[in-house]
């Protein structure tokens, strides 16, 4: 894991969480206008690292790791926690664990939900065929990434990314995503706002939204109608920064 700053370190803390096969640079909108008023911390998680090969294990390992980061650089205080889809479920992980405080935590399809060891299997096998793809610069696949997965200027960043990532990654980053996810009740200080989108798999964190609600009634949810999963942050980050910003404003 690698760790990236921008801003005034005396500001308001807010970490931005990426997610399965993103770049960290998927963020690069937010980081823009955020940095303007806070201090943004980005992970370049394990198994994501751009320039050296690094094994992902679990989301707890992730948490655990940005959590030691946390409260040696910002006393454990984050003003803002924002995770897209994995980087989701890493974030409502993180901002359980002792001595974490956040006061504002921005869930956008994350699953938080166990899905059937068949499905996760089936994912297994689609997501390794990609990486291998990828690594050959399949133009397929590359086609299909551009329209349904990332932005076209974020692809260079995505094939540093599947250059060094290893199988074992895949299978442990799925094993442990769509694991039963442990729900807590944050201190009511904390208020949460869950996004998600109605197309294809975001059935999973439509439902991951509504078990949140009902463990922490703090919570606002945010369905974006005939969006897919992950398209808001990674299509249209600026109506995603919008969203944030005027909920934040509240």
């Amino acid at each position: 894991m690698r760790i990236h700053t921008f801003g005034d370190k005396t500001k308001q803390p807010v970490m931005l969480i990426h997610g399965m096969l993103n770049p960290w640079q998927i963020w690069e909108t937010a980081i823009e206008v955020f940095s303007k008023e806070y201090y943004v911390i980005v992970p370049e998680l394990d198994a994501h690292t751009e320039e050296e090969t690094t094994t992902f294990q679990s989301i707890e390992k992730e948490a655990e790791e940005l959590r030691r980061y946390l409260m040696e650089n910002t006393g454990g205080h984050l003003f803002l926690l924002g995770g897209l889809s994995m980087g989701g479920r890493i974030a409502a992980t993180l901002a359980g664990l002792p001595g974490i405080r956040v006061e504002n935590l921005v869930l956008d399809g994350a699953p938080l939900l166990k899905v059937s060891k068949l499905m996760v299997g089936f994912m297994r096998k689609a997501y390794v065929g990609i990486i291998r793809k990828s690594r050959r610069r399949d133009p397929k696949v590359l086609a299909s990434a551009k329209r349904d997965f990332l932005p076209e200027k974020y692809i260079p960043d995505y094939l540093k990314v599947a250059d060094h990532m290893e199988e074992e990654s895949i299978r442990n980053i799925l094993d442990s995503v769509f694991s039963a996810f442990a729900y807590k009740k944050y201190s009511e200080d904390c208020r949460i706002l869950f996004l998600h989108g109605t197309k294809g798999n975001e059935s999973v964190s439509k439902k991951a939204a509504v078990k949140m609600k009902s463990i922490n009634p703090q919570t606002e949810i945010m369905c974006f109608e005939g969006y897919a999963h992950a398209q808001l942050a990674s299509f249209e980050q600026e109506k995603w920064v919008t969203t944030v910003s005027e909920w934040l404003s509240k």
